[in-house]
């Protein structure tokens, strides 16, 4: 699948991993000086602290009648793809270099875009997909490294 960062591909920081497999996915590259954004990577230290938290808010949506599934965050495995295609076929987001992460059935966007215009209309077609519970636009305008508002790889 083009672009897709698996968990076990991903450039791994010493000591840090994508421990809960939180989908990572390049949907868009044509902004090729674009900073690459961190991903889902934790400590062990992080991992354990995130461990009950992550167990409680992800089943908590299921407990409350708001999820068909017993853990929001089962759901993430198949809205990325879900978005990841949308914002492809869709056509209008061909000039940016974009990469999403799913935790929750939240889906944050990270990456470069061409104009204020053009995130807002990314984040509002991501939240047509279904499942989506909430969208985070951390998307910039440009490619300044100190502009980005998410964690850089290789930092």
């Amino acid at each position: 699948m083009f672009g897709r960062v698996a968990a076990q591909d991903q450039e791994t920081v010493p000591g840090r991993t994508n421990a809960f497999n939180d989908p990572f996915v390049q949907v868009t590259s044509a902004i090729a000086p674009c900073p690459v954004p961190e991903g889902p990577l934790y400590s062990e230290a992080e991992v354990r602290a995130l461990a009950h938290v992550r167990a409680q808010h992800g089943g908590s949506c299921h407990r409350v009648g708001r999820c068909r599934l017993p853990n929001s965050y089962l759901y993430d495995a198949e809205i990325i793809p879900r978005v990841h295609r949308y914002l492809r076929e869709d056509g209008r987001f061909d000039n940016t270099s974009v990469w999403v992460l799913g935790e929750r059935r939240l889906v944050t966007l990270m990456g470069c875009v061409q104009t204020q215009e053009e995130a807002e209309a990314m984040e509002k077609a991501v939240w047509l997909v279904d499942d989506v519970m909430g969208v985070v636009n951390l998307l910039q305008v440009g490619t300044e490294r100190s502009a980005a508002r998410y964690p850089l790889a290789g930092r």
